[in-house]
């Protein structure tokens, strides 16, 4: 029996995920499976991948083919790694502490490998967060300044009144005093006539 190592779809739409298995060649893609060998997640950043390496290279070893995309999945994971070490453990070319040194070693590889992505992928999320925030605050202090600039002309128009107002009343004290010294000095003069007019008068009478 022809056996693939596939995915499976699994998920709802818009948002799938896969199981990797090992099913028959001749069944349906997501019909009936042998066994399951991890799953695939392409909804996350990055990717989460689970294979049970020991159980894939089995199959790999029993003749099972995977499809291109399955033979990515597995390669990122080692699978193919370590079916070739172990081809060479076989031939007597390495020994099985050989094959796990070289083995762990590409392990510690990877896992840094990965761990750099993530920081990185951190990093980068930190910086668009604080680049959206800068952005914000600058579109925010151009609204107040917007709205300060707005209200000018009323302030403007209130102090201009009232400079008015101040100058009129001015104005107006003015003119009184000018009235009242006007007035000072005309009233002795007048009072000067009145009395000189008074005088003949007195005059007549005594007469």
């Amino acid at each position: 029996m022809p056996v693939k190592i596939r995915l499976q779809r699994h998920g709802k739409k818009g948002k799938p995920f896969y199981w990797i298995v090992a099913a028959d060649a001749r069944a349906k893609r997501d019909g009936k499976f042998l066994e399951k060998l991890g799953i695939y997640n392409p909804n996350t950043n990055p990717a989460t991948i689970e294979v049970n390496v020991d159980n894939s290279v089995q199959w790999l070893q029993n003749g099972a083919q995977p499809t291109d995309t399955a033979k990515a999945i597995l390669s990122y994971k080692g699978v193919l790694l370590k079916h070739h070490l172990l081809g060479g453990l076989r031939k007597g070319a390495l020994t099985e502490e050989q094959v796990e040194e070289k083995f762990n070693a590409w392990l510690e590889e990877k896992e840094k490998a990965v761990a750099a992505k993530v920081s990185g992928l951190d990093k980068a999320k930190a910086d668009a967060k604080a680049a959206a925030l800068k952005a914000e605050k600058e579109v925010n202090e151009k609204r107040a300044i917007a709205a300060a600039e707005a209200e000018l002309p009323e302030v403007a128009e209130g102090e201009t009144a009232e400079a008015e107002g101040e100058v009129a009343e001015a104005a107006t004290e003015e003119v009184v005093e000018a009235a009242v010294e006007e007035v000072a000095e005309k009233a002795p003069a007048a009072e000067e006539a009145k009395e000189e007019e008074a005088a003949p008068a007195a005059s007549s009478e005594e007469e």
